[in-house]
This record gives C-alpha cells, structure tokens and sequence, in this order.
C-alpha cells in the first residue's frame, strides 16, 4: 500500500460545500496497530513519547543547570529560545512537507531536537545552554508538523481519532516518570545526563517510524504536479513571528517603561505575520478551518496559562510542599487521555462539535480558583484540574481530527502549521499577560518567597488576576466551539 492509491478514492463533499480530499485507506484490521500501520503508529507514538519525555525531564533539571552556568538572570530565555525557533520551524516544516511529504522535515527534526539536547547537555555558558535550546525548538517544530502531515497522509478518516488518541495518551506515562526520574538524575549524576541521556531514545524512534513512513506517506500529494517553491513570504512572516513573539515574552517579563519599546516593537512584527499565516477569517472565528484554529489557541493558551500558576498558588497561598502540589495536578495526565479516548469512540463523531463546546475549561479554571478561599478544601483542584484536562483531551485532539477532515492533502502542512502556531503563540502571549497581570499585583513578592511554606504574606489578587481572565477566554472559546461547523451541517 503506497500513499498514491487514495487518489483514486470517491471525492466526498465537505459541510462548506468543498471537496473533501480522499481519505487514506484503511488496512482492513480495523485499528491503528493493524495491518501496515502497526509499525508506523509504534514508531510515530514513540516520537511523541520523546517529546513528552523532554519537556517533562528537562523542565525539571532547568534550575540546576542554570544556577551551575550562572545564568539565573537568563533563565526565562531558556524556554522562549525553543519556542520562538519552533514557531518559525511550523512554518518551514508545513511547506517542507506539502512539497516534498513528510519524510525528510520528520528526519530531520528528530535529528536537530537531539543535536540541540547534546549541545545543551555539553554547554560550558549560559549562552551556548540556550542556543542548544534553540536548536532544539527548530527540531521540535518541524516534527510536530511533520507527524500531522503523516497522519492525514497515512491514516484514513476513521482511524485519525484513534491516533489522536494515542498521541496523547503517549504524555501519561512521561507526564509522571519524567520528573521523578529527572530529579533521581540530577540529584545522583548531574544535571547534563539528563540531556544527554535523551538523544539515546531517538534511536528506536528513527529505525522503526522512517521506514513505514517511506512506504505510506512519503513524496509529494500529487506526484503528477510540478513541485511548489518554497513561499519566500511566508518564511519571512515565520521569522517575524518569532521574533514577535520573543520580544513580547521579554517585555512582559520585565515591567519597566523600557518595556514599551520590545513590546511595540514585537507588536509590530507579530500582527502582519499572523494575519499572513493564519487562515483568513481566523480573528474574526469565520466558520469551518477558521475557527477550528482559533479554537486551538484560546483552548490550549487558557489552559497552560492558568495551569502554569496552579503549583505556585498551592504552596504560597495554601502551604502545601511543591512535591505535593505537583501531585495535585498528577492526575491531569490520565484524564487527558481519557478526554482524547472518548472523542475516539465512531458513535460520538455527530456530537463532536459539542464535545468540544462542553470540553472548554472555564468552570475547571474557576473551581481551582476558588482554594485562594481557605475555608475551600485542597482536594477541589485535583478534581477540577482532572476534570479539565478531561476536556481538553477532547478539544485538543477533536481539533486536529476537524483540521484533516477540512485540509485537502496538498494543504495539510500549512494547515497544521497554522494550528501549531496557534497553538504555541497564544500560550506565550496568554502567559506574559497573565504573567504581567500577576507581577503588577504583588506577585513578584509571593514568587522571591515561594521556598516559605504557608499561605502568610498571601496575595490572593495576584493570582485571581490571572485565573479570573483565563476562565472568561476559556468562556469565548466555548462561543467559538459553536461556528466549527458551516450553518448547512
């Protein structure tokens, strides 16, 4: 079975109104490890596992590894340095993929996300800590979109769900092993093995994925059609994007008058390139494709943002330990995959704009909230944080399967780009406001003080001004959930 033969399947019309690209074929087995596909979905699941893996791991050893390098005062760039370079990776991966298929951007991102954890894992500075997490961002955009490219190649409309589902199901067991084992890591070797040891696991990844991926979805869409150029334009919107998105993180991190100017200035590169990248009508939740990216950005942004808090506000304002306010949120791994299992199920695809309507975390946000309360037991955040991400594994995975369903194979990269990018702009964005938010009531001095355990010297504005506007996003997200689909579906 090649990745050519859907072309000659029966084009079946879309709800707008379009043609709806023909669907991958299905092995006959019946799931996603039957047939041809078993090597494939082990091997893709196995690169999101690796993913999962380091961003559970390396957030863990982060402050080591900057108090080591001296480069505390640098720490925030750390993490803006992947994301900035993995928003312009989306772009260039989306046009990598649509014009050559997904094999070599896939290749070549795995290689670059491991090259980035050796050079950080081997940095002698600061600086040359996070160009390795630089390196790694590139590496990280461009299999993100390349896996989407994959699924929609190689995987027929009935089985996208189910490998949705896997994806995220592959964030449980790393969600809970990595930052323990991270810790024991640190603690007993050192900081740089945890870096180092990573880049180990590409191997499997690598020699069981590329092979299928070869054989199911590599090569242009439509072989018969003279391959496009690479859009010069748009790669120029991708860097200004990032660089965008980079000064704005900068300027809500430091709240000074100065701080007009990146902000501005970032402003300034950013709202040309998401009006360039983004699919038109996106701002204005047009219904169809349009919205079903927006919805991805408020979903995930309003989440994350308000997640980011949650550890904090349990050990400053609740004086629990950081060991166990983490564990409050441990059960969130579960109930993602759980959210993503159900919207799996073939008998619930009529109600899946609903699914996604009722999976909007704005109650969940709200709940956790209310433990700034003292007489509110505890145990209400792990219940609502488990509830949540009960949701968004519905939201987040019903969004990609909506986004193949309405992508036509020659546009599926750069339609999966736009989805990332949503994605990954509105946590940052939402982030250094709810960040800024927080810093402008006190909450600078409840995070120079977070090692004291107890809930004295409590600022309980700071973190309501971060959680109350995260829930009224959640809130638009759920009004955007009505307009997936054109008014005739």
């Amino acid at each position: 079975m090649t990745a050519l033969e859907p072309r000659d399947a029966e084009v079946t019309p879309l709800p707008d109104g379009r043609a709806e690209a023909p669907a991958a074929p299905d092995d006959g087995q019946g799931g996603i490890l039957g047939g041809s596909h078993r090597a494939l979905s082990v091997g893709i699941v196995s690169v999101v596992v690796l993913i999962a893996f380091e961003a559970t791991a390396v957030g863990t050893a982060m402050p080591i590894a900057a108090r080591e390098l001296h480069g505390i005062p640098l720490y925030a760039f750390a993490f803006s340095a992947y994301f900035t370079t993995s928003l312009f990776a989306m772009v260039l991966s989306g046009q990598w993929a649509d014009r050559d298929g997904p094999l070599r951007p896939l290749a070549t991102g795995i290689s670059a996300f491991g090259a980035g954890l050796l050079l950080s894992g081997t940095a002698s500075a600061m600086w040359l800590f996070i160009i390795g997490r630089a390196v790694q961002g590139l590496g990280g955009g461009l299999v993100i979109v390349a896996l989407y490219v994959v699924v929609s190649r190689a995987y027929s409309e009935r089985l996208r769900p189910s490998i949705m589902a896997a994806f995220a199901a592959s964030w449980v067991v790393p969600s809970v092993v990595g930052p323990l084992a991270s810790g024991a890591v640190t603690e007993h070797l050192g900081w740089r093995w945890v870096f180092i040891g990573i880049p180990a696991l590409v191997v499997f990844p690598l020699a069981l994925a590329l092979p299928a991926i070869r054989r199911m979805a590599s090569g242009p869409a439509d072989p018969s059609v003279p391959p496009r150029p690479f859009d010069g334009r748009r790669i120029r919107l991708a860097l200004g994007i990032s660089v965008g998105a980079g000064l704005l993180q900068y300027a809500g991190q430091e709240l000074r008058w100065l701080s007009v100017i990146p902000a501005v200035a970032g402003t300034a590169l950013l709202v040309p390139a998401v009006l360039g990248l983004l699919p038109r009508g996106t701002c204005r939740a047009v219904r169809g494709l349009p919205s079903v990216v927006l919805l991805r950005g408020i979903a995930a942004g309003s989440f994350i943002a308000a997640e980011s808090f949650v550890p904090l506000m349990l050990v400053t304002q609740r004086g629990l330990s950081p060991t166990m306010a983490g564990l409050s949120l441990a059960v969130g791994g579960a109930t993602w995959a759980l959210g993503s299992y159900v919207q799996a199920r073939p008998r619930l695809e009529p109600y899946r704009q609903w699914l996604m309507v009722g999976g909007m975390v704005a109650v969940a946000i709200v709940t956790a909230s209310s433990v700034l309360i003292a007489a509110v037991p505890v145990w209400i955040v792990g219940v609502a944080w488990g509830v949540g991400c009960f949701g968004m594994g519905m939201v987040l995975a019903s969004t990609s399967v909506l986004l193949l369903k309405l992508s036509a194979p020659e546009e599926a990269g750069a339609n999966s780009a736009a989805l990332q990018i949503a994605d990954g702009l509105s946590n940052v964005l939402l982030l250094a406001a709810g960040g800024a938010a927080f810093a402008a009531l006190g909450g600078g001095a409840v995070g120079a003080a977070h090692v004291a355990v107890g809930a004295s010297g409590s600022h309980p504005g700071a973190f309501a001004a971060v959680f109350l506007p995260m829930a009224a996003v959640a809130l638009v997200g759920a009004w955007v959930g009505t307009r997936l689909r054109a008014r005739d579906a």
